[in-house]
């Protein structure tokens, strides 16, 4: 008997169809994993990137609001005591200019400084709370012994009408914003408490005053609500299941888009509430996670990026900010967003091509290479373009047409990007994209071989809250839409229009060769401004007077950054602005 061959063993145990099969398949499926895992590394490092980035816009833009409140606030305070105006010894000799300066000093940020008051060393107070844009509340004590009265009035020179005595004896120099002002050389910020009578977070903002004799004569203050700020944070738009909140470093909640930044107790009383104490499983976990890398001790204010895995394993990629000033606030912006809100389409993306592979057996290895090439190609593309933003570029053209998810991933990539650059009710750049073009024009004159100036105008809008007020959130908006596409048809072809922030607009004037050359289309977009505007969406279709400030400045006479020449024209506006209420005061009187 003859002892069996190895070959002829292997032979008998597999047919030669499934010697030639089995690594066929084999190479099939292996093939297919290696698709997937390289769709999967592409996708994840396109994701990351975009994620990043889209996070630290976020966080940064949260950052901004916070900014504008605090710069409002000092605004305000240097609009009713300027630095270096000596105070009168009693505030009676001094009242009329007290009270129109007052007046003023609300009227530049009405939302959230609608109320400026001033107590001075002798015991006298003055206060002066807005209403309205025209209606007045006036609050003055001029003996130490005696409550203060209150007078309503209409307009800065309206005549004073009797409204009540407070029964409760009040002592400016009794009170916390007092206090703190006096003991300080600077401006400085009380602590954040809750308004007894709007139940809102509020801060006051308090800056000291001397005398003609160079000594304390008082201090005067604002207070600065801080329910804008929770609603912008509450209305911010970051994925389904991302959060953004802002904190102190002791955890208690400035604004939240996960819920409430106040407690309301069982007795009826409110006290503010910690992000420890939330409800909120993520921003808990988030909070945590700050406290144990010591954000709190950071200095520096830069935006910065972390990732960590909860309790429930998932990974949360999170973006903050430390804002500071120099007048006592400290706060830190964060923005959260889970894993899988980014990787998604990533996912299914994977899973179809598996699929598919497995059920194409007899052509996967032709339509896995053409995959591969055509999938890869694709992601690399997409990845280079996040690289791109992530570097803050964010205007990088993306040219993919699929309709798979790796075409949503690609057009969401654009919305994000158009998103980035455009504001959304009127259509026109938004304030990231204009400063990103601006600062690009400063960097392309260096490298100019024919050096062309241009200037930048900044338009702040007159009369635009008294719309809100009268008709309406939407026919603010209809007026905004309006006022972009005047300014729009009001310049050159070459020019840049952006919508700056609120009622605030910028426009980049191309190829201006000296200041005087801006008049003319200063002297057009102001002509554009000051036509009727119709609300034709109500009814009667109601016209309503606009018009507006407008600041210019002149690049490279003016500045050889984007932040000097937006600050020259940002000033210039206010002058005109101050120039043209003043005039409007003095016509009135």
């Amino acid at each position: 008997m003859m002892d069996d061959i190895p070959g002829q063993t292997i032979t008998a145990r597999f047919s030669l169809r499934t010697i030639l099969i089995v690594p066929y398949v084999a190479l099939v499926l292996g093939l297919a994993a290696a698709i997937g895992l390289l769709s999967y590394s592409a996708g994840d490092r396109a994701v990351r990137t975009v994620s990043e980035h889209l996070l630290l816009e976020t966080a940064e833009r949260i950052g901004l609001a916070v900014d504008r409140h605090l710069i409002g606030s000092g605004a305000t305070l240097e609009a009713a005591f300027p630095d270096g105006m000596a105070a009168a010894d009693d505030i009676g000799s001094d009242l009329k200019a007290l009270r129109t300066r007052f007046w003023i000093a609300t009227s530049l940020h009405i939302d959230p400084n609608n109320y400026v008051y001033y107590g001075n060393v002798s015991g006298q107070a003055l206060g002066l709370f807005r209403h309205s844009l025209e209606e007045g509340e006036l609050r003055i004590k001029l003996k130490p012994e005696e409550n203060r009265t209150r007078y309503r009035f209409n307009g800065i020179n309206g005549e004073l009408t009797f409204h009540s005595r407070e029964e409760k004896l009040f002592d400016p120099r009794t009170r916390p914003w007092y206090k703190a002002g006096a003991n300080s050389k600077k401006d400085i910020w009380t602590s954040v408490y809750i308004d007894f009578g709007t139940q809102d977070l509020v801060a006051t903002r308090a800056r000291k005053v001397m005398g003609a004799n160079g000594q304390l004569a008082g201090v005067v203050a604002t207070d600065m609500s801080l329910r804008s700020l929770n609603d912008f944070v509450r209305n911010l738009k970051t994925s389904q299941h991302g959060l953004a909140f802002i904190i102190e470093p002791n955890g208690d909640l400035i604004a939240s888009s996960a819920g409430l930044n106040v407690k309301h107790l069982t007795d009826g009383s409110n006290v503010r509430l910690n992000a420890k104490d939330s409800g909120n499983a993520t921003l808990n976990n988030v909070y945590e996670k700050l406290m144990e890398l010591n954000v709190q001790q950071e200095i520096t204010s830069t935006a910065k990026t972390f990732s960590f895995d909860d309790d429930t394993n998932e990974r949360i990629h999170v973006a903050y900010q430390k804002v500071k000033d120099n007048t006592g606030i400290e706060w830190i912006t964060v923005v959260a967003v889970p894993r899988k809100d980014f990787m998604g389409d990533v996912f299914n993306n994977i899973k179809r091509t598996v699929i598919i592979s497995v059920l194409a057996v007899l052509v996967a290895i032709l339509i896995g290479l053409s995959i591969l090439n055509w999938v890869a190609s694709d992601l690399k593309r997409l990845s280079e373009a996040a690289v791109q933003v992530g570097n803050g570029v964010t205007d990088t053209p993306l040219e993919i047409t699929r309709h798979d998810e790796i075409g949503l991933l690609a057009n969401s990539f654009k919305t994000m990007q158009k998103r980035l650059q455009t504001d959304r009710l009127t259509g026109l750049s938004n304030r990231d994209a204009f400063e990103r073009r601006l600062n690009a024009k400063i960097a392309e004159y260096s490298h100019q071989a024919e050096k062309k100036a241009f200037g930048v105008l900044f338009i702040d809008l007159n009369g635009f809250k008294a719309i809100n007020d009268q008709f309406g959130h939407d026919a603010g908006d209809i007026a905004l839409i309006e006022v972009a596409r005047r300014l729009s048809v009001s310049v050159r072809a070459g020019d840049l229009v952006a919508r700056y922030a609120g009622d605030e607009f910028a426009i980049m004037l191309d190829n201006v060769a000296r200041t005087e050359d801006i008049a003319a289309i200063r002297l057009c977009v102001e002509t554009a401004l000051a036509l009727p505007l119709t609300l034709n969406t109500l009814p009667g279709a109601p016209e309503v007077q606009l018009g507006g400030a407008i600041g210019v400045s002149h690049f490279p006479t003016d500045g050889k950054d984007g932040v000097g020449l937006l600050k020259v024209a940002d000033r210039d506006m206010y002058v005109h602005k101050f120039a043209s209420k003043l005039a409007a005061q003095e016509s009135q009187s």
